[in-house]
């Protein structure tokens, strides 16, 4: 049976004497593949489908109240009254009737709220549906996944991707999964000749799970007899060699992104009712999804770099929040919600290094609220106490990866947690004011700064200093290797002018400027009328919601993040999208509920908003493409032919993450940058781009065991921008070879007598060192 496909055929493979074929359910016989072999660019400036129908039935009218019983006056109650007195069977009688009166109050309201919520959770699983069928259609479309071979699901998975996938790979081919996850906990090839621990380096749990329910879940169907794959033979075209391509759960790297993908289905469904909670009404978690829908492609990247760290992380990150505002609200903590606080955190910090900044904005949000005295120091004490273990928990898990206990995050919780037990002691006026304001304010930064340069002092830490290089690159034009490494890429150069014009265009902004203009006004009148002298009974009658004061702040420490670093705007974007659900908040809009019905201005403006929004679902379903990168293949299959299991690669770091993924073969660099070791060798075997002599860089690289370099031409003359190109980038480094001709030009025309050049096709060029 030949089945078309874009540019493919599938042929089922030979059936074995009483084999009989299985077709996975799902498997799309005639889904076609003639599409050129390049993929459109991955920068979509839109966002995601509109609904058609917004399902948050929940208008801003109560509850309606229940038919009104006979009244108890007149004669029938002088009854009543007297028969009280006629002995104690009528008393019991009429008690009786009483509490079946009350009980059916109760029982009617108990039905009424839990159809309510049931409602809420109802449309918020169809929000998540319709999110898992979108990424998961555009991922299909953009790669054309389900009908790649092994191989090339394998070259998908580019950069840091790859390299975490490799660890998935790992631990599911081991004879048993304590051997993968010791295999991983013991690695030898991520950066030979070292042996590291790269649960403690590289945040891999979601691996270490994903990896754990696939053998259960292929031990499982394998018991019942249930085929998990259905494997074909594609025929690629273009005198290509046929490959193999399976299609269900069983494939490794199907399980692996369909996991995912549910996993931010299910965000979606947190985001609707984050928005029914904030703005108390189920329109606000319409608003919420469908402006996430409309600016889909600047919330999120899930559906183009599913592995990424972000991925497993961020919907935790929407759940935390949620659980912050509920205890915002409530007057007083149950431990219940703190434990699950600390939970949450716990799961946002675990895949993901950069956590821990998104939570340090969090804890100086509420700080500030705090000093302005929208929650009690008791409660911020708690909440930081939640903080503090699920840090103290993680850096057990990670096995005592010192980047967290000497992070800006850690200092600032012990420093917080410091003003509020001495502030009480130390400025003893009771009234707040704007001095003590500030003092809290400076004592603050200039504690969280000092703590953090004395705990990596102490425990001798560097791997984040970058970081501190990154900043001073955007405000005094620093630049050193590592930091043009980073700024040199889009993401992490400063916002583009394009993303505050799209916002505009779907509305977005302009409706989060009208709330986020609402909640200053009111706080700032609160904050007068706290400063005087008015009594504490009259204060508490003015604006007192500390859960939208602190989302505003938020917003705010969202909005500098993403103009200083693009990549950021994946924390802005959504944080939008919950702020615009406030437009449906009685207690910011309710003036204006007297005079129009919310119904009709909510869906006023998310027709408003359709305009443009249609428009970027649409660009996103025109993206069509095909995977294929014929050079990293042919160089992949020749290394796994013609070099030994122990031979050892340096090169561009995501053509290594590459490397080990598919070969196996050691690697001394990798994409994970992180690492102050790590950068140094790094820059190293980039040292091939520079203007350095051949002997000089061949004598560190054999100094690192390297036997294989490759060379990737593109990189010595790409230019993403001025002063970006790698031999520029050395410039800045080692201005004594400046104005030199790059050793990659060198190399490229000829490689002896330092090298032996043993691969060569038109990206790649394999070049042998021989021993001196």
């Amino acid at each position: 049976m030949v089945v078309p496909s874009r540019g493919r055929n599938k042929e089922s493979p030979p059936l074995k004497p009483g084999q009989q074929q299985h077709q996975s359910p799902g498997a799309s016989p005639g889904s076609g593949r003639g599409r050129p072999s390049h993929s459109p660019g991955r920068q979509v400036p839109g966002g995601a489908r509109a609904m058609r129908k917004g399902g948050g039935g929940g208008g801003r009218r109560g509850a309606r109240s229940d038919p009104q019983r006979p009244g108890r006056e007149g004669p029938a109650a002088e009854g009543e009254r007297d028969a009280l007195g006629r002995g104690p069977l009528r008393l019991l009688r009429v008690a009786r009737d009483r509490l079946g009166v009350f009980v059916d109050d109760r029982k009617a309201f108990i039905i009424k709220a839990d159809s309510k919520i049931w409602l809420t959770f109802l449309l918020a699983a169809f929000a998540g549906v319709l999110h898992w069928c979108h990424i998961t259609t555009l991922f299909e479309n953009d790669r054309h996944f389900s009908h790649l071979s092994s191989l090339e699901r394998e070259m998908a998975f580019r950069t840091e991707m790859g390299l975490y996938y490799s660890y998935f790979k790992i631990i599911i081919e081991a004879p048993s999964f304590w051997n993968g996850v010791w295999a991983i906990m013991n690695d030898k090839i991520t950066e030979y000749p070292l042996v590291i621990n790269t649960l403690q380096r590289f945040n891999l749990y979601p691996e270490v799970v994903l990896a754990s329910w696939y053998r259960i879940y292929t031990a499982f169907m394998d018991f019942l007899g249930v085929p998990t794959k259905t494997c074909w033979t594609v025929n690629r075209g273009k005198g290509l060699s046929p490959v193999e391509s399976c299609e269900g759960l069983g494939d490794p790297a199907s399980f692996y992104v369909a996991v995912i993908f549910l996993l931010n289905g299910l965000m979606m469904s947190l985001f609707f009712i984050y928005g029914t909670y904030l703005s108390g009404s189920r329109l606000g978690g319409l608003v919420t999804v469908m402006c996430f829908f409309f600016n889909h492609g600047e919330c999120t990247r899930v559906m183009w770099t599913p592995p990424l760290r972000e991925s497993f992380s961020y919907p935790f990150l929407v759940l935390q929040m949620l659980l912050l505002t509920y205890i915002l609200r409530i007057p007083n903590i149950n431990t219940g919600s703190l434990i699950a606080l600390c939970v949450s955190n716990i799961f946002f910090m675990l895949p993901w290094q950069f956590a821990q900044f998104v939570l340090l904005t969090q804890i100086a949000s509420l700080f500030a609220v705090s000093i302005m005295g929208y929650i009690d120091s008791c409660k911020l004490q708690k909440i930081l106490s939640a903080h503090m273990v699920s840090l103290v928990v993680c850096f057990i898990l990670m096995f005592g990866n010192s980047m967290l206990l000497t992070s800006y995050y850690a200092a600032s919780l012990v420093v917080i947690w410091g003003i509020l037990e001495l502030s009480p002691k130390l400025l003893k006026s009771r009234r707040r004011e704007v001095h003590l304001w500030v003092i809290e304010g400076c004592a603050w930064v200039f504690g969280t700064v000092t703590l953090k340069y004395l705990t990596s002092l102490a425990f001798g830490i560097a791997d984040d200093a970058h970081i501190g290089n990154i900043l001073k690159s955007k405000f005094i034009g620093y630049k050193d290797f590592d930091t043009l490494m980073y700024t040199c890429a889009a993401e992490f150069d400063f916002m583009e002018k394009e993303t505050p014009v799209r916002y505009t265009k779907t509305l977005l902004l302009p409706v989060v400027l009208v709330v986020f203009g609402v909640i200053i006004k009111r706080t700032i009148k609160y904050l007068m009328w706290a400063l005087s002298q008015a009594g504490q009974c009259e204060r508490e009658e003015r604006f007192n919601h500390g859960e939208l004061v602190y989302h505003a702040l938020q917003l705010l420490a969202y909005s500098v993040l993403a103009i200083l670093i693009m990549r950021l705007k994946l924390f802005l974007t959504p944080h939008l999208c919950v702020m615009a659900s406030l437009v449906c908040s009685k207690q910011l809009f309710g003036w204006l509920f007297c005079k129009i019905q919310p119904k009709t201005l909510v869906f006023a403006i998310l027709a408003l908003m359709a305009i443009e929004g249609s428009a970027n679902l649409q660009t996103q379903w025109n993206i069509m493409g095909e995977f294929s990168n014929l050079p990293q293949e042919e160089l992949l299959e020749w290394i796994k032919v013609n070099t030994r299991q122990d031979a050892v690669f340096a090169g561009a770091m995501p053509t290594m993450a590459s490397v080990k993924l598919s070969t196996l073969r050691p690697i001394v660099n990798h994409p994970h940058y992180e690492d102050a070791g790590l950068r140094a060798r790094t820059k190293v075997v980039y040292s091939m781009y520079s203007r350095k002599p051949a002997k000089e860089v061949k004598r560190e690289l054999i100094k690192l065991g390297v036997n294989y370099y490759i060379l990737e031409e593109s990189l010595c003359v790409s230019r993403k921008k001025p002063g970006c190109s790698m031999p520029e980038i050395w410039d800045v480094e080692d201005p004594a070879n400046s104005g030199k001709i790059p050793l990659c030009t060198l190399m490229s025309q000829d490689s002896r007598p330092y090298f032996i050049t043993v691969f060569e096709n038109s990206n790649y060029r394999v070049l042998k060192i021989p021993k001196e």
